[in-house]
């Protein structure tokens, strides 16, 4: 086995991704799997009495190796994918979940620490924590279950894994593989920025002229200015038909099937531990609790989002019609229109913002902000990563390093879409301790020639933002067990500091001291600011409502009996809510990554707005004392929120936090969705 893999030798222990081939990873995932199977068994068969090391610390670390090989090769297939390894991914995908199946259901294991968990009160508070949280985990991935419950339990992860995987890889063939040419008399209406992003993306795939993706960051901006509507449809009917079986894939890359495989594989699972649904067994250990709660809050927001969509679109429709269209709104209109009102009711034409808006003035401001808050300190460092465009920096404060930062910010069409953190290891305390390794991942578009300045949209800079928060919750971390660390919480809870992190890009002296011309250097006149920021909410009618589509949808087909067909339940759903036809889902059911492409975000959807009400509570507290930057409030988030990873359950960390619980009342506020009976 290559052994830069599991020991890494680049500068400031980073991997050496230069002296790593694909070839390297089938042998890495023999050994790796081999020796993880050895240490987990040997504190299996332990003849010594369980106590917490021999059993819950020894198995924190009894698979490292294969820890370390998965986040190199599994970071690779999202940033840098290429046939070997999405073929690799194929092979190992059901082999990594019959190992997790093997260990997690050990009913041996699960009697040793359950045997510990009897003993907590020798336990520290900490140890306690991990020891409750691991036999959780061994209870609710069926170490309880015997005989053929057992091997049915054993055989739906296999599977899962294996559509998953699926799913995940059809996604980036129909996004990799569409393109939209677009001739010079197609232009009309795209600012100069949007159309020198569209010739790079050409000239990136060795292309002539200029081309429409289907990256975010690409057809987001198309569909706001292009005035042929034609043109308009076409792109939005590519973007809609990812995994549906007519995109670029054809019906080789035919998500349908496979979500519902995957929906009824769920429901499965859920019932042999003895839940009622699928809904019922992932809400169980998150804030929410169960659906009932989720859907009590996503409720309260849909209707007076649905309200404020429905007066937008009247109000489209006006201006449809104005322009000769005899018809209804389309949603290949509404972003066209709604842009078009932003301009005229603030004033505000995007290609005026985005000069202020480059990538560097706006990674300034997020290091800015963080060492505002924490007091850490960025210095970036040249290393071997897997791409020329990923950057690398060293986080310290007082002198002490406290993370590695990786940034790999730039659409390539080998990389799945989307923005994300991760981490290539996580911080700990077991030995001599381990600081982490973090990164974030953007897909913004690059600019058409090397060394010219990346523009970001305002929609981009909040992206940044609310990726470095997550990064935040990683470097911060400061607990002793690597499964607790950083980000490893409740799912409803893990989208707080991200969140919360996005309202400081709102706030006036951020961007006073930040948004700086790419040309001329001067800073962002005042009026414009407050422009931008007046538009923050101009068209939260149509981003609430189809966010809550998504949730309401994800929801239901997790609760109950799942769905034989998800794309006609879907469309009953949409009709059930009173769904504005113009607004779809922000993600229809064969490109729902969040739910499909892995167990992540299944039933689990709605933490983003869960999230949300703690958030906009969260930057109250700031407020309170009068300052976005108060320290004792910074101090107090770090305490309890940042540094604790899942040492204590979400709800305790809150109220240690807040000193109350959230109300919904901020988010409304937050979002403009208040009437003025509220």
């Amino acid at each position: 086995m290559n052994p830069e893999i599991t020991n890494w030798t680049g500068p400031l222990g980073l991997p050496r991704f230069d002296l790593i081939a694909d070839g390297d990873f089938a042998p890495a995932f023999d050994a790796c799997l081999t020796k993880a199977a050895a240490a987990v068994e040997a504190i299996a068969s332990n003849a010594a009495p369980p106590d917490f090391q021999n059993t819950v610390a020894a198995l924190e670390m009894a698979e490292e190796p294969l820890n370390r090989l998965c986040a190199i090769f599994y970071t690779l297939t999202g940033v840098d994918s290429n046939p070997a390894r999405e073929d690799l991914q194929r092979q190992i995908a059901p082999r990594l979940a019959a190992h997790g199946s093997k260990v997690s259901m050990d009913p041996r294991l699960f009697d040793r620490v359950e045997a510990v968990m009897q003993d907590r009160d020798e336990l520290s508070p900490e140890d306690c924590r991990l020891t409750e949280l691991t036999l959780r985990g061994l209870r609710r991935a069926g170490a309880g279950l015997t005989g053929a419950a057992r091997d049915r339990m054993a055989a739906i992860r296999e599977r899962l894994a294996v559509l998953s995987t699926q799913f995940a890889q059809n996604m980036l063939t129909d996004e990799r593989d569409f393109t939209m040419a677009v001739a010079d008399d197609g232009l009309a209406g795209l600012p100069d920025w949007l159309v020198r992003s569209m010739r790079a993306a050409a000239k990136e795939r060795g292309l002539d002229g200029q081309i429409v993706t289907l990256n975010r960051s690409l057809i987001v901006p198309f569909l706001e200015y292009a005035t042929d509507r034609a043109l308009r449809e076409t792109a939005w009917r590519a973007w809609a038909a990812r995994g549906d079986g007519s995109g670029a894939g054809g019906a080789a890359t035919d998500n349908r099937p496979i979500a519902a495989e995957i929906l009824a594989l769920r429901h499965e699972r859920a019932t042999l531990l003895g839940y009622a649904d699928f809904a019922s067994y992932k809400l169980e250990p998150e804030m929410a609790g169960n659906a009932d709660n989720v859907r009590a809050l996503l409720m309260q927001v849909w209707e007076p989002a649905k309200a404020r969509a429905a007066a937008d679109a009247a109000r489209f429709g006006e201006m449809l019609n104005a322009d000769g269209i005899n018809g209804a709104l389309e949603p290949w209109d509404w972003r066209f229109y709604a842009e078009r009102r932003r301009k005229a009711e603030h004033d505000l034409d995007e290609a005026e913002v985005k000069p202020y808006l480059t990538l560097e003035a706006m990674i300034g401001a997020v290091f800015d902000t963080a060492h505002r808050l924490f007091g850490i300190e960025m210095r970036e460092f040249d290393a071997p990563l897997w791409s020329p465009d990923t950057r690398a920096w060293e986080v310290t404060r007082n002198g002490e390093r406290l993370a590695v930062f990786l940034g790999d910010f730039y659409a390539r069409p080998c990389k799945r879409s989307g923005a994300w953190c991760s981490t290539l290891q996580s911080q700990h305390k077991i030995g001599t301790g381990q600081r982490p390794i973090v990164i974030n991942v953007c897909n913004f578009t690059p600019p058409e020639e090397k060394g010219a300045p990346a523009y970001l949209s305002w929609d981009d800079a909040h992206t940044l933002f609310h990726e470095f928060g997550h990064a935040l919750h990683n470097i911060l971390s400061d607990v002793t067990w690597p499964s607790i660390s950083g980000t490893s919480v409740a799912r409803d809870f893990v989208e707080l500091p991200s969140q919360l992190f996005e309202h400081w890009l709102e706030q006036p002296e951020v961007l006073d001291r930040h948004a700086r011309h790419a040309e001329t250097g001067a800073a962002l006149p005042a009026d414009l600011r407050d422009r931008i920021l007046a538009a923050g909410n101009a068209d939260q009618g149509f981003a609430t409502t189809e966010y809550l589509e998504s949730a309401l949808v994800d929801l239901d087909f997790h609760s109950g009996l799942p769905p034989k067909d998800p794309m006609a339940r879907q469309a009953e759903i949409l009709a059930e809510l009173g769904a504005p036809a113009a607004i779809p889902m922000r993600h229809a059911t064969p490109h729902f990554a969040h739910v499909f492409s892995g167990d992540g975000y299944s039933a689990g959807y709605y933490s983003y707005m869960w999230s949300e009400v703690m958030d906009a509570d969260a930057f109250e507290a700031f407020m309170e004392k009068g300052s976005a930057f108060d320290p004792e409030t910074a101090q107090k988030l770090e305490e309890w929120i940042l540094s604790k990873g899942d040492s204590l359950p979400a709800d305790e960390l809150w109220l240690k936090f807040r000193e109350r619980k959230p109300g919904v009342h901020a988010l409304l506020k937050g979002r403009g969705l208040l009437t003025d009976a509220s």
